[in-house]
């Protein structure tokens, strides 16, 4: 069987696919952290067509994504069976390899009817993964005590590649970074802080009094900080509470995310929410202080392309290369769970992370820093 395997190995090896179809139906953070199977991909194999299949609210990402061809996008706004035909009939039997990223039924259905050679995460249960693993070409499975990065990577030893850099990497356009600095050019702003606030979520985000005095601590430092969020409600109550500084300027809501990107790669730091905002600045090797509530640092810390390393262990305060993760001092940290009522409501846990905790590091990392 080793040998079967491994003669299949570099047989594929050989064959150099021409299209490659990547699936990730999940949220934002994980289109992004797909960057490093994407990217590898192209090298190893000379510059493939790579298309992804995605989510309709994760479209924007997947387009920022370097050496992507094209997008597929599965819209939730038609019956799931209609749109399950439809993306049938666009991909089948359209590429030499398929990855899928998700171990649902659908997206594994993808991977098999799309891809001359499949091959997708699944299931450890037997009774749910069984005849996945029959129709699958090669399969592996999805662990949850392993960071994101890891896992999204793991098809490729199936494929005889053992890359040897694996770094998150994300773009923008020419026209979001003219758009950005005319903006910061416009209010004389050379280097700045990048404060991000916001995230999907009500049980990620920082609580109002908590930030608001963290803004205050933090306009002391004379510094430009720029405060950034989108265009959803959770957004708009955010937007209305930033308190009104010599050096705060508000940005919510006010930027794409192409421009989003941009204005990250233009800060020198990161200081926010655990979210797809601060995996964007860590893709950039950007300062990062991220503050953390229930999150799993297993699967979800920063991915710190130097280091090549995430972080698992929970501690009030550590940091890795460029990054430092705050947390509470809690028993329960982190529970994984999305908020205390595990439904998306708020996290006790955040209420306990000290606003003069975050400035201080931060603080000290600028008196330090070149």
């Amino acid at each position: 069987m080793y040998i079967l395997v491994l003669s299949l190995t570099r047989y594929m090896n050989k064959s150099k696919p021409g299209k490659i179809l990547i699936i990730i139906q999940r949220a934002n953070g994980d289109v992004l952290l797909s960057s490093p199977l994407i990217d590898i991909l192209y090298e190893y194999y000379d510059q493939p067509k790579i298309d992804l299949l995605v989510n309709e609210n994760t479209a924007a990402v997947a387009k920022a994504l370097r050496n992507v061809s094209h997008v597929h996008i599965f819209s939730y706004k038609n019956s799931r069976l209609k749109e399950t035909i439809t993306t049938i009939s666009k991909i089948r039997n359209k590429y030499d390899l398929s990855i899928s990223l998700t171990a649902s039924d659908r997206c594994i259905l993808f991977s098999i009817l799309s891809g001359k050679t499949s091959i997708s995460a699944t299931e450890k249960k037997v009774l749910k993964s069984w005849w996945k693993r029959i129709l699958l070409s090669h399969s592996y499975f999805y662990d949850p005590t392993r960071h994101i990065v890891i896992n999204n990577t793991a098809s490729l030893s199936l494929l005889g590649i053992h890359p040897k850099n694996i770094k998150v990497t994300i773009s923008h356009s020419e026209n979001a970074k003219k758009s950005i600095h005319e903006k910061l050019k416009k209010l004389n702003i050379q280097e700045f802080l990048l404060f991000h606030p916001s995230a999907q979520y009500e049980y990620k985000i920082y609580p109002a009094a908590s930030r608001t005095k963290l803004l205050c601590l933090l306009n002391t430092l004379n510094i430009p900080i720029i405060v950034t969020g989108g265009k959803s409600e959770l957004d708009d109550a955010i937007k209305q509470d930033i308190p009104d500084l010599d050096n705060i300027h508000n940005f919510i809501g006010e930027t794409t995310l192409q421009e989003y990107v941009a204005l990250s790669n233009a800060a020198t730091v990161y200081i926010g929410s655990d979210t797809l905002n601060m995996h964007i600045a860590a893709s950039q090797n950007k300062r990062i202080f991220a503050i953390f509530g229930p999150t799993l640092l297993q699967t979800w810390s920063p991915w710190s392309n130097e280091l090549q390393t995430s972080t698992a262990s929970d501690r009030p305060v550590q940091t890795y290369g460029n990054i430092t993760i705050f947390q509470a001092d809690m028993p329960c940290v982190a529970c994984g769970l999305a908020g205390c009522d595990d439904k998306h409501g708020k996290s006790d846990c955040l209420y306990h992370i000290d606003p003069s905790t975050i400035f201080n590091e931060v603080q000290k990392w600028l008196k330090t820093s070149p």
